[in-house]
């Protein structure tokens, strides 16, 4: 649920991603946060499953982390997210305990290559949002601890040619249901058939 903590802290996250881009910080070094419109339908993904099982690939500060696990606790899933940045990690830490969202929620430090692959379990919904080179590699890594019924979401259709490319994939492959989503920076939103 979207309590005042939640709503505090994404609007403060909100404010720091204006800050960071006017100040003309690297990209590397921005949240990038998805944006609420994606976050809400991120959130409207996640709240009616019951136990829903979530990964998130690039937590960068936990904005879609917050909206996720909001979703997650109101029937009692989890969220898993992935990062490797330091700085990042340590604010993903105090963004989610300040949203009071640490028991849904957890981060497994490191480069996504080298910790997706040891990550256990099945998951509901996996969230893409990191090195756009990769989202080709990390759909099929995921693709393994997904069953039929699983939703992909893939941020930045809109932003970069290579996700328009792994979208383009996704619909015309037979084993999936896939719609590019026109919401934020474009959400390619892919249900596993088999």
């Amino acid at each position: 649920m979207l309590d005042d903590r939640v709503r505090a802290v994404l609007a403060r996250l909100g404010e720091e991603d204006a800050a960071d881009e006017e100040a003309g910080l690297p990209r590397e070094q921005q949240s990038l946060p998805v944006g609420a419109d994606s976050g809400r339908l991120l959130f409207a993904l996640v709240a009616p499953n019951a136990g829903c099982e979530v990964l998130e690939i690039g937590g960068s500060r936990g904005y879609s982390a917050i909206w996720l696990a909001s979703a997650a606790r109101i029937l009692g899933g989890r969220v898993v997210s992935l990062e490797r940045d330091p700085v990042k990690i340590e604010a993903w830490h105090r963004n989610i305990a300040d949203a009071g969202l640490e028991e849904w929620a957890e981060l497994v430090e490191g480069e996504a290559r080298e910790t997706l692959p040891a990550v256990g379990g099945s998951f509901d919904v996996v969230f893409i949002d990191a090195w756009k080179n990769d989202y080709e590699w990390y759909f099929a890594e995921a693709r393994t601890k997904l069953e039929p019924g699983a939703v992909v979401v893939a941020d930045n259709v809109d932003t970069s040619s290579v996700v328009q490319e792994y979208a383009k994939a996704r619909q015309a492959d037979p084993t999936l249901v896939s719609v590019t989503v026109p919401i934020g920076n474009g959400l390619e939103v892919t249900t596993i058939l088999r």
